[in-house]
């Protein structure tokens, strides 16, 4: 029998949801199917490539610090998400 892994509260641009414990916030984003973490300097749409923090391409805002790495930052309860696509919608 598997462990139930425990749910945790979070934000992702400007929305309440839920993840499960253990998780990273690029997984997070591929089972939201937000698809866009960040625009490159030609504004070319990102995501995660490597999935190991070599690539740099799933930089996010986490709790207001920019430039974090998705793929290697773990869910945590209260953490507010904040992506490309929501700094895109702000900027319209």
């Amino acid at each position: 029998m598997q462990d139930q892994k425990e749910s945790i509260r979070l934000w992702l641009n400007g929305r309440a949801t839920e993840a499960q414990t253990g998780i990273t916030v690029a997984a997070l984003l591929m089972q939201q199917d937000e698809w866009l973490t960040r625009c490159s300097v030609s504004g070319e749409p990102r995501f995660a490539l490597c999935g190991m923090g070599v690539c740099q391409e799933c930089r996010v805002t986490i709790n207001g610090q920019p430039q974090r790495l998705a793929c290697q930052t773990l869910c945590s309860t209260g953490m507010v998400i904040q992506t490309a696509s929501q700094q895109t919608m702000e900027a319209k």
